[in-house]
């Protein structure tokens, strides 16, 4: 029952004046957390899954979420003749009384064939797959070969559902996909028009079922092919495939393959966006002195020379040597080197004594004078 269904908005997690961008992305995310080959053998999981579609398929078009944000749920739900909200039995006549209007055409048989909404085109579903990549494969792009199960026709039967190829006209409606009874509504004998039970509005039955697919025509089919991946594609984004998901029905396109990508953690490198970050440990000697020291980047190694007094914590920027732009290839992130000064460890007798000659040299440093100035001054 409607009644019962939640509010489409609530179970996308949008609000009601989300852009057609943001429920598209909020959709992909819930059908990616919920798809059945990701929650095998989970009634729950598969429960949502369709809820997610349901709500999807309505919210998406912009004419269905008009009649949903004016009438709820009965306003797409065919029982009550959504299709004809604003609309009469009579050429109108009834537009003034909303969904009464609708109502009345469905007892004097208005409203569209139910045939013919069966036979209608329609496109197939979207599916979902992963893919995991390596931190390189993603900044500079790949092609990887991606596994996932799709609605197919069924080959034994050509789609058709019948084991012999036969499918004969329905002789419960006739082969026109509705049957009509007569109803009393207030006094009046009326007719009431309603898609037939016994073929679901296709007007066609299939005497002798195809044994491979049960008489649905379609089958569930694992499907793997090459795909490519674009250079900066970055972690739970999405590649789509047109054309690759389910088959439509009735001369309906394929839907599409939405590719999610996992990025492998790297090593030496993480990313920021565009940028990529690297810890560069150093010496003492080397942040002290300042030296040449070689850094690892996407591009292979580059030399750097660090001035002398550099910090631990220091960070330096090379141009261009970050993750390149998924939209615009002539655009290229920056590489963020921070320094990490080394402090030594297990030094020898000779190595210590040195050191406290160097530090008594050195004298007091302007930080440190700073510093004890300070914290003397708390103290008191």
């Amino acid at each position: 029952m409607a009644e019962n269904k939640r509010d489409f908005y609530e179970v996308l997690g949008v609000e009601k004046s989300a852009s057609a961008d943001e429920i598209k992305r909020a959709y992909r995310k819930k059908a990616m957390q919920y798809h059945p080959d990701r929650n095998p053998d989970d009634p729950t999981a598969e429960a949502k899954f369709k809820e997610v579609g349901e709500a999807y398929e309505v919210l998406s078009d912009d004419d269905k979420r008009a009649r949903y944000d004016q009438y709820g749920h009965a306003g797409v739900d065919p029982n009550f003749n959504a299709g004809g909200y604003g609309g009469g039995g009579f050429g109108g006549g009834f537009s003034g009384f909303g969904d009464f209007g609708d109502i009345f055409s469905d007892f004097f048989g208005g409203g569209g064939s139910g045939r013919s909404r069966a036979k209608a085109p329609r496109r197939g579903d979207s599916v979902s797959a992963r893919v995991e990549v390596t931190f390189e494969e993603a900044a500079f792009g790949t092609e990887k070969e991606v596994s996932y199960f799709r609605i197919e026709n069924c080959s034994s039967c050509e789609g058709s559902g019948s084991a012999d190829g036969k499918v004969e006209p329905c002789d419960r409606c006739g082969g026109t996909g509705q049957v009509r009874t007569t109803q009393n509504f207030m006094g009046m004998a009326m007719q009431s028009t309603t898609t037939c039970p016994q073929c679901n509005g296709k007007g066609e039955i299939i005497r002798t079922p195809c044994t491979t697919c049960k008489g649905k025509g379609k089958v569930r089919r694992n499907k793997k092919i090459m795909v490519k991946i674009p250079a900066g594609v970055d972690s739970e984004q999405i590649v789509p495939v047109r054309g690759e998901g389910s088959v439509g029905a009735n001369g309906g396109g394929n839907g599409d393959l939405m590719v999610e990508i996992n990025i492998k953690p790297h090593k030496i490198f993480e990313r920021d966006g565009m940028n990529v970050w690297c810890e560069m440990p150093i010496s003492f000697t080397q942040a002290a002195l300042g030296a040449e020291i070689i850094v690892p980047t996407l591009d292979g190694k580059v030399k750097y020379n660090i001035p002398e007094g550099t910090q631990t914590g220091t960070v330096f920027r090379l141009r261009d040597k970050g993750i390149p732009d998924v939209y615009n290839r002539s655009r290229r992130g920056d590489q963020l080197v921070k320094v990490v000064v080394e402090t030594p460890t297990k030094l020898t007798k000779e190595q210590k004594e040195l050191l406290r000659q160097l530090d008594e040299s050195l004298g007091e440093t302007p930080k440190r004078k700073k510093f004890f100035e300070a914290m003397k001054g708390f103290f008191d």
